[in-house]
């Protein structure tokens, strides 16, 4: 990995600890659904959604502490989404991240409650900021909901799950996915964008740009499933297989999908070009995306 790009990690992994520590400190709720709430948050999360909204708020602006609370709300939705999708009724995982799931280390009717209240905190955040404008708050809170209620993750998890058990096209597998991963990370690029006064055809492009970049994603977790190390990802390899799931390695075969992501690279590369971002850690952090082995 490129050491600017590292210490870019390393350092807002730092900033968000430090930032959604201190929201948690502050809030006077029962003690064992914030000590799950926190239990999956501090789960070893690799805080990419959150700092794909840094990056793409830095092509345009530079303080970034605006952005800090969009970015808290971001990860808590997607830790939401990791605690309910582990669940029983779901994947039914006893791992995440080499932990046990939320509901394995509490009970399933506390990890149910805490993906509630991480949810529901986010929109909270978001509307109490001080440093964002009425306007500002409505569009962002509107976007979150968009990206992950029924028109975004959540009709995406529908979808993935009907597509368990049968044959999917490419199509298919792609607006499965362009929801259930993607539209999380559109949120990350355009609250990014947007915070920091991008014009509306940057953000057009970034949009673009976000579609691919959440495909590259998943596609590469797909590959990961089959060809990936346990002790690096956190969980048992060929868990999709076991669940009958849907990936681009089963319906392309290895090399096969592994041509689909360049595919989308380069996709994300002409992006990110028309949006004047080419230079930016956005595209260091597509080839992260792309080349990451957890």
């Amino acid at each position: 990995m490129h050491k600017r790009l590292q210490a870019y990690l390393e350092f807002y992994r730092e900033e968000l600890q430090k930032a959604y520590t201190s929201c948690f400190d502050k809030l006077e709720i029962p003690a064992n659904l914030k000590q799950s709430m926190l239990y999956s948050l501090d789960a070893g999360g690799k805080r990419l959604r959150p700092i794909l909204l840094f990056a793409s708020y830095e092509v345009y602006g530079q303080n970034v502490q605006k952005a800090m609370s969009s970015a808290i709300a971001l990860e808590m939705i997607h830790t939401y989404s990791l605690i309910h999708d582990d669940l029983p009724a779901m994947d039914n995982d006893n791992y995440r991240r080499g932990m046990l799931t939320n509901h394995k280390k509490f009970d399933e009717a506390t990890a149910i409650l805490a993906g509630d209240a991480l949810l529901t905190y986010s929109f909270e955040l978001i509307l109490s900021d001080s440093l964002l404008t009425s306007e500002e708050k409505v569009v962002l809170a509107k976007e979150l909901a968009a990206c992950s209620g029924p028109k975004g993750m959540v009709g995406g998890q529908i979808l993935d799950m009907e597509a368990e058990k049968q044959s999917v096209s490419l199509e298919a597998m792609e607006e499965i996915h362009a929801l259930k991963t993607g539209e999380l990370i559109r949120f990350a690029i355009f609250a990014g964008a947007y915070l920091a006064n991008a014009t509306d055809e940057q953000l057009h492009y970034l949009k673009q740009y976000a579609y691919y970049l959440g495909l590259i994603f998943q596609v590469q977790d797909d590959i990961l499933d089959v060809s990936g190390e346990e002790e690096k990802l956190g969980k048992p390899v060929g868990s999709d297989e076991l669940n009958e799931k849907s990936t681009y390695p089963k319906l392309l075969g290895l090399d096969g999908a592994m041509e689909q992501k360049e595919k989308y690279v380069q996709k994300a590369y002409e992006s990110l070009r028309s949006a004047g971002a080419e230079d930016s850690l956005l595209k260091a952090l597509t080839d992260y995306f792309s080349q990451r082995d957890h």
